[in-house]
């Protein structure tokens, strides 16, 4: 692995660890903002707890669990695009600068909400990296093309040696046993 993903990956779950930590071990801190997000998402999905507070703290869990098999390398795909989506409506909820009256509130809203939209890319990026390996998909279609290709190789045997099989068998048949 190189050096770039075995220091870039726990700097980026940093921010989720403190965070996560944050919402599980105080959620009614945060369930206050997360009100009118919460609530139309879990009348929408019926598997999310009927509460703020759990939901925060269900949210806050995902980054904590997902932040440390991102910062420790153990499926980090899975785990960036974990955290990806826990992202949007954190962000949703907690950065809603349209809504601030307050000039320098609605900046600073804005500065963490860009923050925020910049590390939903850094997560979507890191849910994209192989780690220069190929991925499965590729894996995929390379094995695939491989069959393809071997495929076409017996039909061309099978094409070959059937013709002079064929004439071989009939000579033989005209042949007194």
């Amino acid at each position: 692995m190189s050096l770039l993903r075995v220091l870039g990956r726990p700097m980026l779950a940093s921010m989720f660890l403190t965070g996560g930590l944050n919402s599980v071990r105080e959620p009614k801190e945060v369930a206050p903002v997360a009100e009118p997000v919460v609530q139309p998402v879990t009348e929408r999905v019926s598997a999310l707890p009927d509460r703020t507070e759990q939901v925060v703290r269900l949210n806050g869990a995902v980054q904590v669990v997902a932040g440390l098999m991102l910062a420790t390398g153990r499926m980090p795909r899975p785990a960036a695009l974990a955290i990806a989506a826990t992202l949007v409506p954190t962000t949703l909820a907690g950065h809603r600068f349209w809504e601030a009256e307050d000039p320098s509130e609605r900046a600073q809203q804005r500065i963490h909400f860009f923050k925020n939209m910049s590390m939903l890319g850094g997560l979507l990026i890191a849910a994209d990296d192989t780690g220069a390996r190929p991925s499965v998909v590729w894996r995929g279609t390379h094995a695939a093309r491989g069959l393809r290709r071997n495929t076409g190789l017996v039909r061309r045997i099978v094409r070959t040696t059937t013709g002079p099989a064929a004439a071989a068998g009939r000579v033989r048949a005209k042949l007194p046993v």
